[in-house]
């Protein structure tokens, strides 16, 4: 009995070391990227089954708040999406979502039961959208292997959602080793079946900092992804704070 609770014991401290280093891992992979404010410009490229392609040019900002990150998404062209705006804000629940259509000419709350849906007819759900800025402590977090993924060695970790109504039941991520860069994602639906994969590349130097500059989303259900590449990329640039509001959102004009 003793060398059966000593084993107890021991496995359950060596499941808590698991865990810490899991959480510390992917918390330093999340903040490894020091700026206050970052500013994009992308190409989204969104790929059909039957091999057709649509294009969108779309601005990012994202600041630090009170309450965690703040991000606003603007889509430039084409004119059918044009003056869409996208603002999302961190808290310790989660995230607060706002969406303004131009069609409709009025912003809409994006409920947190909606974020299963495509954001804007992409591979990217309003979830995967928030994914950057999710805290580190709404998943449980635990270290499977280490490997190497495209010549780079890379943790691979599993992380659970603590609230069971997220939309995955896990994410397994793999984190390269040297520079803590996210480089692949496989997004898992509440059957334990891949349903999504994203993958990071065209690492950079820009400003001093190693940026990933595209991201590929592909859905395994229905063989479609979409292609996200940075073409400008600025870190500590100033943004108005008036940027991050609702009322940006319906006049794309900062006070």
């Amino acid at each position: 009995m003793k060398k059966f609770t000593l084993t107890v014991i021991f496995l359950t401290a060596a499941l808590a070391l698991n865990a810490q280093e899991a959480d510390a891992i992917v918390r330093s992979s999340r903040d490894r990227i020091k700026a206050d404010t970052v500013s994009t410009r992308s190409r989204m490229v969104i790929y059909a089954k039957d091999g057709s392609t649509s294009e969108r040019l779309v601005d990012q900002y994202s600041k630090d708040g009170p309450n965690g990150s703040r991000a606003v998404i603007v889509f430039q062209q084409p004119a059918s999406v044009a003056g869409t705006r996208f603002l999302t804000m961190q808290n310790s629940g989660g995230d607060d979502r706002w969406i303004f259509l131009p069609s409709l000419g009025k912003v809409r709350r994006v409920a947190s039961s909606e974020g299963s849906g495509s954001f804007m007819g992409t591979d990217f759900s309003y979830d995967d959208v928030s994914s950057a800025s999710r805290g580190v402590d709404l998943d449980t977090h635990t270290v499977l292997r280490e490997e190497k993924l495209n010549d780079a060695a890379c943790y691979v970790i599993q992380s659970v959602p603590k609230n069971s109504s997220y939309q995955y039941s896990k994410m397994i991520q793999w984190i390269q080793k040297d520079t803590l860069i996210t480089a692949k994602i496989e997004l898992y639906d509440k059957k334990n079946a891949l349903v999504k994969t994203a993958e990071m590349s065209g690492i950079k130097d820009i400003q001093g900092r190693l940026t990933a500059t595209v991201t590929k989303m592909t859905t395994h259900t229905s063989g479609t992804y979409t292609v996200i590449t940075n073409e400008i990329t600025k870190y500590d640039d100033p943004i108005p704070e008036g940027v991050f509001t609702v009322e940006y959102l319906e006049t794309g004009r900062s006070r």
